[in-house]
């Protein structure tokens, strides 16, 4: 494939705008009937594989996390998520765009990761109901798994 054809890839496909890589491991968590399919479809599709759940039992390169206002404490979650990562290893954080059942709000997200340990790169719209925050872990981090 042509430079320009993988630049264009990455303009079309969110999951390349996002970072996916091919052959890396995904693990998904909170995934509910509410989720973007395309989305997912379009990360399967840049890693050449599924997406693994929440009972995978080995260490993921990324994490894509489905989270709802409802879902329960997001700092919390965070921390459970970055325990199925590489060192330096991404949380794709997916809440409800505002005005949508669910919504959290930018500040709460910020608070959160921080309190986690993590950092915010970007936060992207990812469809036509849900917006993605990348969050890296830091370089240094121990697995904790």
């Amino acid at each position: 494939m042509s430079a320009t054809a993988d630049h264009a890839e990455e303009r079309t496909n969110p999951a390349a705008r996002l970072g996916f890589q091919p052959e890396q491991v995904v693990q998904e968590i909170g995934y509910d009937d509410d989720v973007d399919q395309e989305l997912r479809e379009a990360i399967e599709e840049v890693i050449g594989s599924e997406l693994v759940d929440e009972e995978y039992d080995d260490v993921a390169d990324a994490v894509v996390l489905w989270f709802r206002d409802d879902d329960g404490d997001l700092t919390d979650a965070l921390v459970d998520a970055t325990t199925y990562i590489e060192e330096g290893g991404s949380i794709l954080l997916l809440t409800p765009k505002t005005g949508r059942d669910g919504y959290v709000e930018p500040s709460e997200i910020a608070e959160a990761a921080t309190t986690a340990g993590l950092s915010a790169t970007k936060s992207v719209s990812v469809g036509k109901d849900w917006s993605g925050s990348r969050l890296l872990t830091p370089k240094g981090a121990k697995n904790k798994r």
